[in-house]
């Protein structure tokens, strides 16, 4: 065994020693919030909630048996809350953030894998890149982009035509969704074509993306909880030395693959572009709309507090592909998914989007930037499909300081006592249901769980208004809400509307004799039967004629 690895071991031990005592002599400010039991003192209930099969189940569950606020139990069975409660949320998102705060294990891991970009800051910096990137995502910006959203997804309909002109015939519907996504930010974000569409090649660079959230979804939930202390383990270049020791196939060297092809291309992207940046305004006047264009223009201009280190900008690009790629294709994938669940819902959008597009000869024109974001019944299924199956079913929070988390009703504690706030500690992490929030039955009705696009169609019950979710969108925490809010969330709005626009009119979707299964990752994903993880999603795809 090597010194390394005793190191290690070490401080394994050293960590479940603790945790063991804490278990043994401690007591929690939780004990008396309800919860279900723990079902591994190892793992307490973390396994069933990231179970990609059952977490739809068990999540599902404490909702229905807990309420609005429950206990689960973490790492070596360290107490958790877990809620949707709209009052604590809006203390977690916006009043009170600072105190609640990404997880050291994300931060840690974002920034080992992709640099100091958006996600994986916090503090000052991370305030800092939001001013610089916040005007970069905005209307004017969306508006100037739309005609190379159209351009892109006109390959899109030339590459699935040529594949079903001879009739109706199965595709992996997922896929040309993620190729789409790729190079709608590719060519929107950074002026950079990953994948033109026009023929099937494996890019390294798309496959690593691709391949990020479910390769890091196989790491061990011990190494992830200790990789903030094992990263603090000697300089960068010993602890890359130590994952080369790795043995080849193994997730350490698969993730350390994928990190180096995405910082490699990540650099190359943003050195083209500020080459064709100093070339002066003519260059910028051909290529200079795309968003990373816009973004070198404002840092050359920033106050020096403000801007970006070189270190920063290249982070943002790994950033800015994770964050659109997976989360945008994988929506249009449901989406279509569900149009073709219910074709009677897919007709009456297609009709709305052939009228909208007519040119008045009966030819289909491309729609501008206000025209597709104000087509009503195409904004009623985007929203609806968000509101029902967000892409992101939970995200976690760590106490930074001892506080008061307050809640929007009481509940009852196990002693019989009515709870109206409960106490946090530092360190503590929190759980907070997405999907539980954008279905509460308390706000949306009894039917909250049902896909009804025209719920939007009509006034939403009061309820939703008097909830004040935090979200940035909607009343719904999809893109959840506050200083840490997704910030691309128009542009993934913009992508989803012109690639339904596009399709719509001219393909049906019906489902394959496969079935299809959702799973539970850190972005849901689509896979075929039972047992497969592959993500894939084949529907039929016939074409429609005039």
């Amino acid at each position: 065994m090597s010194s390394v690895q005793q190191l290690l071991g070490c401080l394994a031990a050293f960590y479940v020693g603790w945790r063991i005592l804490r278990f043994f002599v401690g007591r929690s400010p939780l004990d008396n919030i309800p919860g279900p039991a723990s079902e591994s003192f190892i793992s307490g209930n973390v396994e069933k909630i990231m179970d990609p099969r059952e977490s739809w189940y068990y999540q599902r569950g404490l909702v229905e048996r807990y309420g609005r606020l429950c206990t689960i139990h973490g790492l070596f069975n360290a107490k958790w809350l877990y809620t949707y409660d709209p009052r604590a949320l809006q203390s977690i998102y916006i009043k009170d953030q600072d105190v609640f705060e990404e997880t050291d294990m994300l931060i840690t891991s974002f920034k080992l894998l992709t640099g100091p970009g958006l996600i994986s800051t916090l503090g000052d910096q991370h305030r800092r890149q939001r001013k610089m990137l916040n005007p970069v995502f905005s209307a004017k910006h969306l508006r100037g982009m739309t005609p190379i959203f159209n351009a892109i997804t006109h390959n899109l309909l030339d590459a699935i035509s040529s594949r079903v002109e001879k009739g109706t015939k199965e595709i992996d519907v997922l896929g040309w969704m993620g190729r789409t996504a790729l190079e709608l930010i590719g060519q929107g974000g950074f002026g950079y074509s990953f994948d033109p569409l026009t023929e099937d090649k494996a890019d390294d660079f798309a496959e690593s993306v691709k391949a990020f959230f479910p390769v890091t979804a196989q790491i061990p939930m011990a190494i992830q909880q200790l990789l903030p202390w094992l990263v603090r383990i000697g300089p960068a270049s010993f602890r890359r030395k130590v994952v080369e020791t790795a043995p080849h196939g193994t997730v350490t060297q698969r993730m350390k693959h994928i990190s180096d092809i995405m910082y490699i291309r990540s650099t190359e992207i943003v050195n083209e572009k500020k080459a064709a940046l100093a070339k002066g305004d003519e260059a910028l006047k051909e290529r200079g709309k795309d968003l990373m264009s816009v973004l070198l223009q404002a840092n050359l201009t920033a106050a020096a507090e403000d801007r970006l280190t070189d270190e920063e900008v290249i982070a943002q690009v790994s950033g800015f592909v994770l964050a659109a790629m997976d989360t945008t294709s994988n929506a249009l994938s449901r989406v279509l998914h569900l149009l073709a669940m219910h074709p009677h819902e897919q007709q009456k959008l297609r009709e709305e989007l052939i009228a909208a597009r007519d040119d008045g000869t009966g030819n289909l024109r491309d729609l501008d930037y206000d025209e597709v974001m104000e087509l009503p019944y195409l904004d009623a299924v985007c929203r609806e499909t968000l509101r029902r199956y967000s892409p992101v079913r939970a995200v976690f929070r760590v106490v930074r300081k001892d506080a008061m988390l307050p809640l929007s009703a009481p509940i009852r504690g196990l002693d019989g006592s009515l709870i109206n706030a409960v106490p946090v500690t530092k360190g503590m992490r929190i759980a907070t249901d997405i999907e539980a929030s954008n279905c509460n039955r308390e706000i949306w009705g009894e039917d909250a769980y049902e896909w009804k696009p025209e719920r939007w169609l009509e006034p939403l019950p009061p309820a939703v208004d008097d909830a004040r979710i935090p979200g940035v969108y909607s009343h719904l925490m999809t893109f959840i809400g506050g200083s840490r809010s997704c910030i691309g969330f128009k542009f993934s709005q913009l992508e989803m509307k012109i690639v339904l626009a596009m399709l719509l009119p001219a393909f049906k979707f019906e489902l394959s004799d496969q079935p299809i299964f959702w799973n539970a990752a850190g972005v849901t994903y689509p896979s075929v039967g039972s047992y497969s993880t592959k993500p894939e999603m084949p529907l039929k795809v016939t074409m429609i004629t005039a």
